[in-house]
Formats: structure tokens, sequence, C-alpha cells
């Protein structure tokens, strides 16, 4: 029995690093484009990849050779959002936020160097950013990451980040130790900014929820910089502020 427990974990580690590929790569892939971005057994990959078909955890295309994430997937992810407490305790906040800036809201964790999206309210104008729950994006090139950040030491934010960063746009800060000295200022003014460092064109404004310290929530406002005045960015700032209040106060014991 003992011999049998390493080839068991091996078989659960090679199956969520099979699953969390399938996230980050939307769409169908073949067996040998799978295998060569993995570097699994070609012969191991293929019975698991069946076997994960056949639970439907995977879905194949009619020639059952290529294959991308299935529907079960989607509802574990979705029983996720649904049970968590901090969601639904946000829910009303979110909607209050979304109808006082019109703008669009998200709701969003940390996950190691990234933050997922756990809520969304899409912004009421034609002009507006797309925006899905369970996005992943950077935490060093968002206001939601960034503001979260801050809430860590600078030697935490060492340890976790690389000291070169990824460049997701022209304007992403891509020195960590930049990116520190910018941290200083969010800690000091209460938010953090996304100045189209994740999305070309969008400016967003991000506060972190501090129900645990270190926060691993946050709340922010994107809006298009061609609609963003110097009133509006003002008012964005005080109703993050107001939500963040609030959400302070019905998170208080989570």
């Amino acid at each position: 029995m003992a011999g049998t427990a390493p080839a068991a974990v091996k078989s659960a580690v090679r199956t969520v690093v099979l699953l969390e590929h399938f996230a980050a790569r939307p769409g169908l892939h073949s067996l040998a484009d799978i295998q060569h971005d993995l570097g699994l057994p070609k012969s191991s990959l293929y019975m698991l990849l069946r076997t994960l078909v056949n639970l439907g955890w995977v879905e194949t295309d009619a020639t059952g050779t290529r294959y991308g994430i299935g529907v079960r997937a989607l509802l574990v992810g979705s029983s996720y959002i649904d049970g968590d407490e901090v969601v639904a305790a946000a829910r009303p906040t979110l909607d209050r936020l979304s109808e006082d800036t019109t703008e669009t809201i998200h709701l969003a964790r940390m996950d190691g160097r990234s933050v997922v999206y756990l809520a969304t309210r899409q912004s009421q104008h034609y002009l507006r950013p797309f925006t899905r729950v369970g996005r992943r994006l950077p935490v060093h090139s968002t206001a939601l990451g960034k503001a979260l950040l801050a809430t860590h030491s600078d030697d935490e934010v060492r340890t976790l980040l690389p000291q070169r960063l990824e460049a997701v746009t022209e304007h992403t800060v891509t020195d960590r130790e930049q990116l520190i000295e910018e941290l200083a200022a969010v800690r000091e003014l209460g938010y953090a900014v996304d100045r189209e460092e994740n999305t070309l064109g969008l400016r967003c404004f991000g506060v972190a929820v501090p129900y645990r310290t270190p926060a691993r929530d946050a709340v922010s406002c994107s809006v298009p910089v061609a609609r963003l005045t110097a009133d509006h960015e003002e008012a964005i700032k005080a109703a993050l502020f107001t939500a963040r209040d609030r959400l302070s106060v019905v998170t208080r014991r989570m």
C-alpha cells in the first residue's frame, strides 16, 4: 500500500496541472501541443485526457483529437462563487457602487501573482470594458492587485514577484522596485490606480477590503479614459471609499 501512494499523488497533481493549463488557454488543443507544453509522457497524458473526457472535466471535438476544458469545471467554479460568504455579503454594496459611479465594478481575490474576478457589475454606458467572473489578471498591472499588494510588506512583495515584471501594455510598470515605490503611495492615499497598465484606453481605481491582514479581496472601478474627467475621478474615489467602509463592516467576522 505504501508504494501506491506516490503514484496516486502524482496523478492528482497531473490532473490539476492539466486543468489549469486548459483554463489559461481557451479553445481546443491537440495532444501533441498539450504534451509539448506540459512535458508529460504522451501515453500517460492520453489516458488522463480520456479519463477526464469520460468524467466531463475535459471536452473533445468530433474527431476526438483536440481537447479543452469541460462543463464540470464550470459547475465547480460556480459553486465556489455561490458558496463564498464575502461575495454574498458584498452584493448590495457592489450594486450601490455601480449605481453611484455608472461604471464597471469588480470584486476580486488575490491568488498568488494574479487577481481573479469574483463578481462584476457592468457599466451603464455603451462604451465599456469586457469583463467576466473568473477572469485572471496579473497582480502588478491592475488597481485591484496593487491595492492588495500594498497591504503586504515590501519584503513580502519582493518574495512574491520577480525583479522584472511582465509588460501587459506599454504603460505597465515592469521594475519591481519601481512598483514597490508606488505601493508606498497607495498605502498613504488608500487607493491604487491602473493607468492603462492592463488595458489600453482604460483607467481603474481600486481599494482593498481590510477584513483580513494582509487583505485578500479588493474592489475596483474601471472607466474608459475618454470618459474620465477630474470631477468623475473624484466621485469614483469617494464612492470606492464608501464601499470599502461598508464592506469592512459586513465582512468584519469573516
